[in-house]
């Protein structure tokens, strides 16, 4: 069920950010990868989705994460859709594309 939600996502945010699935799941610090990663991240969390779950969907999509990076990356985008509203209508968009 959680892997579902979560491949949903993922079809979501990497049409969102106009990215490939592979970009997402790549090491780069560029900053459109990372903004969609964190608010992959963030959505997962808000669903509730277990850090061990992300953490595991991750590394299924060959991305090797830390739960503490994860973490960071939920508090980042946490923090952004408190002070955005552009952040928040987008967080909230993207929620009701997931059933």
């Amino acid at each position: 069920m959680k892997r579902k939600i979560f491949n949903q996502y993922v079809d979501e945010v990497v049409k969102l950010f106009c990215i490939s699935k592979d970009d997402l799941f790549v090491k780069s610090k560029r900053r459109n990868l990372v903004d969609a990663r964190y608010t992959l991240y963030y959505l997962c969390s808000t669903r509730p989705m277990r850090l061990k779950y992300i953490t595991q969907f991750m590394l299924d999509n060959g991305y090797d994460i830390a739960h503490n990076n994860i973490m960071h990356g939920i508090k980042c985008m946490q923090e952004k859709v408190n002070e955005d509203n552009d952040y928040k209508l987008i967080i909230k968009r993207l929620e009701l594309c997931v059933a």
